[in-house]
């Protein structure tokens, strides 16, 4: 029995990058010996165990033959005959198929260590098209590893774009694919995900409201940039310098879905795009399977994102309005989070990407100043019911003008 550590820790240890997951190959046993040696029994669909201490994954070498659609669709033979370089065939890039002895010695069949030099990410071998998830995963890859100049080789983006064209992305569940996006959202650059799904077209398959922002223009003197498309690109260039939640980050990609269905002889103006972007995010969202918070962030973000940018013309009485739906006075975590989408799409243009945006400060300030209106002494004036909350709205009012007043002489 011999292992081998394997695919991300060897890739990464090779970049000088951290190792986040350590994985093994053991080659030459049986799912018996493994459990004899201590080893947990973990694999639903092949032999996969946690080792007795470290809970580290060791999985018996395999091959794998197509059987059916899809990630899933696969026969797999784990017998202790699989060499190694039978398992690293089966794996999706070059750069992930490189195995290490106990030695430290690199096992790297496949050319793996040429193609990280060259910074390329390669498919394996044909056997590429057979998973579907591939896409996805290499769409990833290439959000990940951007920073460092990698881009994917031109042949591997003809089998993605093979493997859209063939329908098996469609075979794809709704939480693999959202897993796939999730974490491609987190990633230094999650605009090189959706410009490379764009490219292969796997864009319009499984997100086609964000597929459509492509060619839709904009006012020049707002977006020197024009396209929706690429301004969402930017937006979410800006959003990663602000926020590493997931919620801020969707929120930031689907702010602008109403703008394809604005009417044509109306642009470059969007009039109304804030609330016809809300059944897409809701389309969006149920076929993703999305959580609740990407969810309703990116319906907020989307409803309220244009008088966040207005705020300094807006009304105290509609600036209230608007903190009442958000409903910040119970989740005001989740309101800051909507000023950064707004400051990210606010930055996310050509020229503007430095701006101050002074409008999340001062909307935060009518927050912060307007929660402090005691309702218990509206209570003890002897209000009841309804009138309590007139009182209350009348007094928030009251103090964002006095704020809007002091903002209004500070800034001339």
């Amino acid at each position: 029995m011999q292992q081998y550590l394997v695919g991300g820790a060897v890739r990464d240890k090779l970049l000088n990058l951290p190792i986040k997951d350590r994985d093994w190959v053991v080659v030459g046993s049986t799912p018996e010996q493994m459990i004899a040696l201590g080893f947990k029994n973990v694999g639903a669909d092949f032999p996969v165990f946690l080792h007795p201490k470290s809970k580290e994954e060791y999985a018996l070498a395999r091959t794998e033959r197509k059987n059916g659609t899809g990630y899933s669709g696969f026969s797999c033979d784990a017998s202790a005959e699989v060499t190694l370089e039978q398992d690293l065939m089966r794996r999706d890039l070059t750069i992930n198929a490189m195995a290490m002895d106990k030695n430290g010695e690199i096992i790297d069949p496949y050319s793996g260590q040429v193609d990280l030099v060259n910074k390329q990410l390669r498919h394996v071998s044909a056997a590429f098209v057979e998973d579907p998830l591939r896409v996805l995963r290499v769409a990833r890859f290439a959000a990940r590893y951007h920073k460092l100049g990698f881009s994917i080789a031109p042949e591997t983006m003809a089998l993605m774009a093979q493997i859209v064209e063939s329908g098996e992305l469609n075979a794809l569940t709704a939480e693999r694919v959202w897993q796939e996006t999730a974490r491609a959202l987190l990633e230094a650059h999650p605009e090189v995900y959706i410009q490379t799904l764009r490219s292969c077209g796997a864009l319009k398959v499984w997100f086609p409201e964000i597929d459509l922002l492509w060619g839709i223009p904009n006012p020049a003197k707002w977006h020197p940039e024009i396209d929706t498309g690429i301004h969402v690109m930017m937006v979410l260039q800006q959003v990663v310098t602000l926020s590493d939640k997931l919620s801020v980050r969707f929120a930031a990609l689907v702010h602008d879905l109403g703008k394809a269905l604005t009417p044509i002889d109306n642009w470059p103006s969007h009039h109304g795009h804030e609330k016809l972007g809300l059944d897409a995010i809701k389309n969006l969202c149920a076929r993703l399977k999305a959580p609740n918070d990407c969810r309703e962030l990116g319906l907020l973000v989307s409803e309220y994102h244009s008088h966040v940018h207005r705020a300094f013309d807006l009304k105290p009485s509609t600036i209230l309005s608007m903190l009442n739906r958000c409903d910040v006075w119970r989740k005001p975590e989740r309101f800051k989070d909507l000023l950064l989408a707004c400051k990210a799409d606010a930055r996310g243009r050509t020229t503007f990407e430095s701006i101050p945006y002074l409008q999340a400060d001062y909307i935060w300030q009518t927050y912060t100043n307007a929660v402090a209106v005691d309702i218990k002494a509206i209570i003890d004036k002897g209000f009841t019911g309804a009138d309590i909350k007139e009182q209350l709205n009348q007094q928030r009012i009251k103090i964002i003008a006095e704020v809007k007043s002091t903002y209004s002489a500070s800034t001339h």
